[in-house]
C-alpha cells in the first residue's frame, strides 16, 4: 500500500510539473508575440513617420516657393466666388462676353469717340421710346402691356458694401500714414517704383485705356499663372532672391550711410 501512494504521489507530482511547464510556455510564446506585435507596430510608425517627413517637408518648400510666398490657391487670392470664376475662365462663355463687353465699350469710348454721358443718354431714350409705343399700342389692339420690373436697391447690401469698402479704404490710408512715416523704407521705395511707372504708362494713354488694359490683364495673368504656376514660381523664386541681393547692396552702399534721427536712436537705445 505504501508503495502504491508513493506511485500516485509522484505521478500527481509529475502532472502538476507537466500542467507548470506548459503555462510557462505558452506565457513566453504570448509574451514573446506580443513583443512582435508591438515591435511590428513601431516598425510601421516609424516607417510612416519616414514617408510623412518627406511630404511634410516638400509640402513646406512648396509653399515657401511660390509666388509672394502665398498659402492660399489663386481662386481664393482673387476673391473667390463669381468673379474668381469670371477672371479664370471657370465658364468660358461668361468670360468672354465679358471681355467682349468690355472691348466694344473701349472702341466706342476711345476708337469711336463717343461720350459717355451722351451714349448714355442715347440708349435710355431708345429704351424709353420703345417702351412707351409698346405699352399705347398694347392697348389699341387689345395685347398685354410689357412687364417692367420694379426694382429696388436693399438696405443690407448697401450697409454691407459701404462698411466693407470703409475697412479697405482705411486700410489703405493706414498704409499710406506707415509710408509717409519714414516706418518702412521697402514700402516707401515700391510706392514710388510703382506711382513712377504709372506715371510713364498715364503719358502714354488715357484713364479709359488703362482701366481696359487692367481689365485684360486680369482676364489672361490669372489664368496663364494657374495653368503655368510651378514654372513661374521657380522663376519667380530665382528673381526674389536676386533682388534681395540687390537691396543687400543697396542697403549697404546707401540706405545704411543716411543719418538716423534723434527718436530712432533714442528707441534704438
Amino acid at each position: 500500500m505504501a508503495g502504491h501512494g508513493d506511485e500516485i504521489e509522484t505521478t500527481d507530482e509529475s502532472l502538476v510539473e507537466n500542467i507548470t511547464e506548459k503555462i510557462h510556455r505558452d506565457d513566453s510564446s504570448s509574451s514573446s508575440d506580443s513583443e512582435s506585435v508591438k515591435k511590428t507596430k513601431y516598425d510601421d510608425e516609424d516607417v510612416k513617420k519616414q514617408h510623412d517627413a518627406p511630404s511634410l517637408s516638400s509640402s513646406l518648400k512648396s509653399k515657401s516657393n511660390r509666388l509672394f510666398g502665398r498659402e492660399k490657391p489663386v481662386h481664393q487670392v482673387l476673391g473667390g466666388g463669381k468673379p474668381a470664376d469670371v477672371f479664370l475662365w471657370r465658364n468660358k462663355k461668361i468670360s468672354a462676353s465679358v471681355l467682349s463687353g468690355a472691348t466694344a465699350l473701349w472702341v466706342l469710348f476711345e476708337l469711336l469717340e463717343y461720350h459717355l454721358l451722351t451714349l448714355v443718354c442715347y440708349i435710355m431714350i431708345l429704351v424709353f421710346a420703345v417702351l412707351f409705343l409698346w405699352s399705347s399700342a398694347s392697348k389699341i389692339i387689345n395685347k398685354s402691356p410689357p412687364r417692367i420690373p420694379e426694382v429696388r436697391i436693399p438696405e443690407d447690401a448697401v450697409l454691407e458694401f459701404a462698411s466693407s469698402l470703409r475697412i479697405e479704404i482705411n486700410h489703405f490710408l493706414h498704409m499710406l500714414h506707415d509710408i509717409a512715416s519714414g516706418r518702412d523704407l521697402k514700402k516707401f521705395l515700391a510706392v514710388v517704383a510703382g506711382l513712377w511707372v504709372l506715371s510713364i504708362v498715364g503719358s502714354w494713354c488715357n484713364f479709359l485705356t488703362l482701366f481696359y488694359i487692367s481689365f485684360v490683364i486680369l482676364h489672361t495673368v490669372p489664368v496663364l499663372y494657374e495653368k503655368y504656376e510651378d514654372e513661374v514660381d521657380a522663376f519667380a523664386g530665382k528673381a526674389m532672391i536676386e533682388l534681395k541681393k540687390q537691396y543687400a547692396v543697396f542697403n549697404d552702399k546707401v540706405v545704411s550711410k543716411i543719418p538716423i534721427g534723434p527718436l530712432k536712436q533714442k528707441k534704438k537705445d
